[in-house]
């Protein structure tokens, strides 16, 4: 059973103190252009695709911690992004505003915080990565 409306798009809508703000950097960290602009809500759109991340301003919005702690603000998601050269991402990424993580729990995933908190993961896309649509349990 499909539940998918007739245009397909799907997307997760992120929580942020300024919409704008997060938006804008997501949209260069990925490079995708921004679809929608209010006030109060942003998309950013993967081109060619009906895929989409858009961005809420939340005036009560609590910043998750990482890595996570009883009793605090959990995160509920997290992005996760390949790229060529982890380094040099991780310095585009610091450049436009987000910080590294000082919980790194891999070698070769590096965990850094959006200008809004949320976690986000960069990691080196090789084909190997490739999702297959298999359980690999």
């Amino acid at each position: 059973m499909a539940i998918r409306g007739r245009t397909g798009w799907w997307g997760v809508v992120l929580e942020a103190p300024d919409a704008r703000v997060l938006a804008h950097f997501y949209a260069e960290v990925l490079g995708w252009p921004v679809v929608t602009e209010e006030p109060n809500w942003v998309t950013i759109a993967a081109p060619g695709t009906t895929s989409y991340v858009s961005f809420n301003t939340s005036a009560g919005y609590v910043p998750p911690v990482w890595p996570n702690a009883d009793g605090q603000q959990q995160m509920m998601l997290h992005l996760d992004v390949g790229v060529a050269g982890l380094d040099a991402a991780v310095a585009d990424a610091v450049a436009l505003g987000a910080t590294v993580a000082s919980f790194q729990p891999q070698d070769d995933v590096r965990v850094l915080l959006d200008p809004s908190g949320h976690p986000f993961c960069l990691y080196l896309d090789t084909d190997d990565d490739a999702p297959t649509g298999e359980d690999s349990a």
